[in-house]
């Protein structure tokens, strides 16, 4: 069964920009490359043949896997964003109990995320804990150099 990908609508436009990138300009670019290689001559010993063919198979597995994605997309409706409890697309400030730092991020689908925009996949060890939770509580996340506490100060849409 294929995995349910949670976007919004901005990101799910991204995906099919890219999706028709990678269709209408990369592959036939790939395709002329293989052409031009296999004029060469011989093919046992064409490398520009060798990674022209290389390149194609990773163009074709990232296209199959946007397929994918776009096909098992679900559009996350903002209108109906609650700020009760911690979900997808809210944002939240935390405190890290550890050292004293204030974070802000918005939570996000896995294909959205962007720390640089402040934007964390749900699927995050923080996200995961994140989720479900109210303003107030106080969350403990393991991550690989330990337990960090974080302290909900704010959920908003």
């Amino acid at each position: 069964m294929s995995k349910i990908h949670y976007l919004t609508a901005e990101g799910l436009e991204k995906l099919k920009n890219e999706y028709q990138h990678l269709v209408s300009i990369e592959r036939p670019a790939i395709s002329k490359q293989i052409a031009e290689a296999r004029d060469k001559g011989d093919l046992s010993e064409n490398a520009e043949y060798d990674a022209a063919k290389e390149a194609q198979g990773l163009l074709e597995l990232k296209i199959s896997k946007l397929e994918n994605m776009i096909a098992n997309a679900r559009i996350i409706d903002e209108s109906k964003i609650d700020t009760e409890h911690i979900q997808i697309l809210n944002k939240v400030k935390l405190k890290n109990l550890n050292n004293g730092t204030v974070v802000e991020y918005t939570l996000v689908g896995e294909t959205e995320a962007n720390l640089r925009e402040g934007k964390l996949a749900a699927a995050t060890p923080i996200g995961k804990a994140l989720i479900g939770k109210k303003k107030g509580a106080v969350v403990d996340v393991s991550v690989p150099s330990g337990i960090i506490k974080f302290e909900i100060l704010e959920i908003s849409k």
